[in-house]
């Protein structure tokens, strides 16, 4: 330093009032150099980040043996999920170079493909998308669409489900920006319109506005929101993100019936009257979902277009949550047979007692989330007296025992 005042090590920028400069043991640095750095570092962590969930990363195939273990049926939405999936981290891996992944032509950029599930409550998409994320192992969170509103109304705004995505990366940006999110009760934003008060909507359209920057990808300043942040306004880029969303859309088999049946009979004197059944599965009409009966739903076009893939789930049958019951790793008949071990008790169900368990689900319209209500009010007595009562050491459930709503001891020690 000839001139006697300090210079940038990097960039020999000379220190003065409006470029100060930090003072290492054997030289110095300015603002400017500190930025590039953490840019380059960054980028580094960024590339660690990908190839630690991405190293491994399941064939479809594999994907969709995976998903059978923990969901019964839905075998559609599995293979479109598994697809989607593969073919989403498949390009994240390419941008970060890999290994067995650098493109023949580097001029190719593919966009990722968001995922739109459609399907009735209890069917499903909620334990898909958070057993595909555990799957993968990548961060993943779960929003509720109708806790959001517009940007100042009260409630949570759409940048609020980054910040949840942050935290359960525990404050690793890089991690944080290869993660899923999961959009539940999306169909709960369908556009309302003004009220007969004249009210504004703010849970509606202007969610759905507010949503379209973070699905397509884009850098979104969360500020201090991040609670496992370091601190400081952050910059999330929603680019890599995989955005699912998913709904029950109640009402929306009646766009779909009023659409096919229009097609199918016609109007007027040359109606054939003697073809009017439908064509297709009432319990599968989902599956006949185009992106013009979302519009009459209610979405807006802007936003259908951000979920190129759209996917259905149907309803369940006797024979599916039969299985659900009883076929899953964590089912709900070993989860309670677990709970009647713990005070040294046998509990055992007759093929005619889960036949008529599904039954009563069925009855109550909520899908496989029906079959916990009804074990609950089943064996609740049971589960009430048996931590004080001697000598029971099995019990036995049987069609008759559902029916009637009690269950009787088996046997006695």
């Amino acid at each position: 330093m000839t001139d006697g005042k300090a210079h940038c090590s990097f960039c020999g920028a000379q220190q003065g009032p409006e470029l100060p400069l930090i003072a290492g043991e054997e030289g110095h640095i300015c603002e400017e150099c500190v930025r590039l750095a953490s840019q380059v570092v960054s980028s580094w962590g960024r590339k660690r980040a990908a190839t630690r969930p991405l190293k491994n990363l399941l064939k479809p195939v594999e994907l969709k043996a995976r998903l059978d273990d923990y969901v019964i049926g839905q075998d559609l939405a599995k293979e479109t999920l598994a697809v989607s999936v593969y073919n989403h981290y498949k390009r994240l891996n390419m941008e970060s170079g890999g290994p067995r992944m650098q493109p023949a032509n580097d001029d190719v950029e593919v966009e990722k493909s968001n995922i739109l599930l459609l399907g009735p409550s209890g069917t499903g998409k909620t334990l898909l998308a958070s057993t595909l994320a555990r799957i993968v192992g990548v961060p993943f969170v779960i929003a509720d669409a109708t806790t959001l509103t517009q940007a100042g109304y009260v409630g949570e705004d759409v940048e609020s489900i980054l910040a949840r995505l942050l935290d359960a990366a525990d404050g690793n940006q890089d991690l944080a920006e290869w993660g899923i999110v999961y959009i539940d009760e999306i169909d709960k934003l369908a556009r309302a319109g003004e009220s007969v008060h004249g009210t504004r909507d703010v849970s509606g359209e202007g969610v759905q506005q507010a949503l379209l920057k973070l699905v397509e990808g884009s850098r979104v300043k969360l500020g201090n929101k991040g609670q496992k942040s370091q601190g400081g306004e952050q910059v999330i880029d929603t680019r890599n993100i995989l955005f699912i969303a998913g709904g029950a859309f109640a009402g929306l088999e009646r766009v779909l019936e009023r659409r096919m049946g229009q097609a199918e009979r016609g109007i007027g004197f040359h109606v054939d009257l003697t073809n009017a059944e439908t064509t297709y599965e009432a319990c599968r009409v989902f599956e006949q979902t185009e992106p013009g009966d979302l519009r009459h739903f209610g979405l807006i076009p802007e936003f259908i277009g951000r979920f190129p893939i759209i996917t259905a789930l149907h309803d369940l049958d006797e024979q599916s949550l039969v299985k659900i019951l009883t076929e899953p790793r964590n089912a709900l008949i070993r989860q309670y047979q677990r709970l009647f071990e713990f005070d040294g008790v046998a509990l055992e169900f007759t093929d005619d007692a889960l036949l008529a368990i599904a039954r009563q689900a069925i009855d109550r319209g909520t899908g496989a989330r029906g079959l916990r209500g009804v074990l609950e009010g089943l064996l609740r007595k049971a589960m009430y007296e048996l931590p004080s009562a001697e000598g029971e050491r099995e019990y036995l459930v049987d069609g008759q025992a559902v029916e009637m709503g009690e269950i009787r001891r088996a046997a006695s020690g």
